[in-house]
């Protein structure tokens, strides 16, 4: 008759301990110094990218123009030569400037004297499949895949550590880079890739939309 009060109280006795046993080790997680939790806090928030401070800061970025915004969401710079990307990355740049230029002036009514007949009412969209019946696309192709090989020389070796920096190919005939700090240097270099950057984004939009509308500029 008494064994099962006892196992009662034994079970009650057993709880009680364990709840006591819980609240002790709260109240003592509670009063663990404030200075560790900061330090951890602060060291995961220098890890994060400034661009999405949701993701992780791309580590292979450090010491390239426009590291500061550390934006590669998908990571192509932990698989990839960032000499590389960054190569790609200003090569599509030049071209994409000048190609806006030049997709929009010719539409705007500039020409090239002496202007050849068989290019007469030709718009950016419509020269595309005239010239290659022309034959001139051809030669661009060509002249194109010229240069490419022989810059891909300089690529490669920058990629084996000839310390040439991504996009150099010393071409400067105006000197904008002439008595420079590094500090300036950097700053026009940044501003060459942002504008890229924008050009890219730029050139792909006038283009849609210069399809979609098969009109003058701008295209409305």
């Amino acid at each position: 008759l008494f064994i099962i009060p006892l196992m009662s109280f034994i079970v009650v006795d057993s709880t009680m301990k364990l709840i006591v046993f819980l609240v002790l080790f709260a109240l003592t997680t509670g009063f663990a110094p404030v200075s560790q939790i900061g330090r951890s806090s602060t060291k995961i928030y220098a890890e994060k990218c400034p661009a999405l401070p949701f993701l992780p800061y791309p580590e292979n970025l450090k010491g390239y123009v426009g590291d500061d915004a550390g934006f590669d969401p998908l990571r192509f710079s932990d698989f990839v030569p960032v000499d590389f990307l960054r190569e790609a990355e200003l090569k599509h740049a030049r071209i994409c400037m000048l190609g806006y230029v030049g997709f929009v002036a010719v539409d705007m009514g500039f020409k090239i004297y002496p202007f050849p007949e068989a290019y007469e009412g030709l718009t950016s969209v419509t020269a595309h499949d005239a010239l290659v019946e022309q034959g001139a696309m051809g030669q661009i192709f060509l002249w194109i895949t010229i240069a490419e090989v022989i810059s891909s020389i300089a690529v490669f070796q920058m990629l084996e550590g000839s310390g040439r920096k991504p996009g150099d190919f010393g071409f400067d005939p105006l000197g904008f880079l002439n008595n420079k700090s590094e500090e300036e240097v950097k700053e026009m270099q940044m501003k060459e890739l942002a504008n890229g950057r924008l050009a890219m984004v730029a050139f792909s939009g006038v283009l849609t939309q210069a399809v979609l509308t098969q009109g003058p500029f701008p295209y409305v």
